[in-house]
């Protein structure tokens, strides 16, 4: 009899965490609260509990023999989700809420890499506008400009000018635009070089690295526009040398997990490292204490083990195996409603789409129709993304955009690029 398994969150990356589960013969069931109707096309049950109401979740996995839970996003990470779930004797697979700070607030992040010689961008924290305004003024651009604490990947600007450097700080100091997220700010060197994503499944002091990813976090082709949550995302990055991955694991990953748990913060579950690959070597550009998102959607198709089975290992204390297709390439491109980031206009149709085996869609932003035929409609910024497999770069981006191409996105866009980046190299 295979495992039931609970997974925390309703966006595109639950979805593929859930079907990558249901591909391996260990897990058999299913349920993603809240979920979204997208992912009930893949026979991914879904109930409708918020992630932030704990004692309902606790509530349910009793009461459905749930084996263990897996949580997809940040906040009820940083909540402290994982803590009340092993209260309950309940296993999570995830970091509990001080292991978490490391993505709950960048300023923790920076400082730990600081005491434990980390790679990343010199830094300072400002916790008012006047100082931060008068450093920027004289340190100069281009900077980069983050609010220190979630801000649903929306929360930095990398300014190239006085002006957009002033701007970032007026919106998050005087203009609150995150809230309490920006209650301080942490101001960077900006670095050169290209940007990759290494994530890790993480047991204390052990880690198991998954595959390189590539990010896309401006709205518009050509790296144009405002920041997002990410428009697309392909794996492997053929530009990044496996020597550049080979210095990100020794002197990054592993550092940082040592770190943790030399501080008595041990971290358990998905880490993720945003790395830039600069002259001087790997830094780190940032940390998330899950599977980021779009990565995780070109990621997780390549795995060749069971995903249920080595996370399962893990959180047994038993040796996980992951194995991952070397042969072919990944990319996944995200369909947004018009207006995402800053204004979305939501509630387009959002189109059948047709893949053969090679291809899959991982739904995020999307709600029932209201007159019962079974359409999906748009519900928020990010919708779906399109994942294709190819024998590289260019067959798998010829493939995904032959497939956007061809169908009507009324009321919703999509970049044109994803994946240029390792064909320009």
């Amino acid at each position: 009899m295979g495992q039931k398994v609970l997974i925390i969150g309703s966006g595109a990356r639950e979805h593929v965490v859930a079907q990558t589960l249901l591909r391996g013969e260990s897990v058999d069931d299913v349920v993603c609260a809240p979920g979204n109707p997208g992912m009930e096309r893949d026979g991914i049950r879904t109930t409708q509990l918020s992630p932030s109401n704990h004692a309902a979740l606790i509530e349910f996995a009793n009461d459905n023999d749930i084996d263990w839970v897996f949580v997809g996003p940040e906040v009820p990470l940083i909540e402290g989700i994982v803590d009340d779930f092993e209260s309950a004797g309940i296993k999570a697979f995830g970091p509990n809420k001080a292991a978490a700070q490391i993505e709950g607030s960048k300023d923790y992040a920076k400082q730990l890499m600081e005491r434990h010689g980390i790679p990343t961008a010199r830094y300072e924290t400002f916790e008012d506008f006047e100082r931060a305004s008068m450093y920027v003024t004289e340190h100069g651009t281009p900077i980069v400009i983050k609010a220190d604490g979630l801000a649903a990947g929306k929360g930095v600007t990398v300014a190239m000018t006085d002006a957009e450097a002033q701007e970032a700080l007026k919106e998050i100091f005087l203009d609150h635009r995150f809230g309490i997220a920006g209650a301080k700010v942490v101001v960077e060197d900006f670095l050169e070089g290209q940007e990759f994503s290494l994530m890790s499944f993480v047991r204390g002091n052990e880690f198991w690295p998954m595959p390189i990813s590539q990010d896309h976090k401006r709205a518009y082709d050509g790296d144009e526009g405002p920041n997002t949550g990410g428009m697309g995302a392909y794996s492997p990055v053929p530009q990044i040398s496996e020597a550049s991955v080979k210095a990100a694991i020794d002197t990054i990953i592993r550092p940082t997990v040592e770190a943790m748990v030399d501080e008595g913060v041990p971290f358990q579950g998905i880490l993720y490292a945003g790395l830039i690959d600069t002259a001087q070597g790997p830094k780190v550009i940032e940390f998330n204490a899950r599977f980021g998102d779009p990565e995780t959607e070109v990621v997780l198709p390549r795995l060749t083990s069971d995903l249920g089975a080595g996370m399962s290992a893990i959180l047994n204390g038993d040796d996980p195996s992951f194995t991952w297709d070397d042969d072919s390439t990944t990319i996944g491109v995200v369909l947004a409603s018009e207006g995402y980031p800053e204004h979305v206009i939501a509630g387009a149709h959002v189109p059948d789409i047709e893949l053969d085996e090679n291809g899959h869609v991982y739904y995020a932003g999307v709600s029932g129709d209201a007159d019962g035929k079974g359409e999906l409609i748009a519900s928020s910024g990010r919708v779906l993304l399109v994942e294709t497999k190819g024998t590289d770069i260019a067959d798998a981006q010829k493939k995904v955009y032959a497939v956007l191409d061809a169908i009507d996105t009324t009321g919703l866009f999509y970049r044109h690029d994803i994946g240029s980046k390792a064909l320009d190299a």
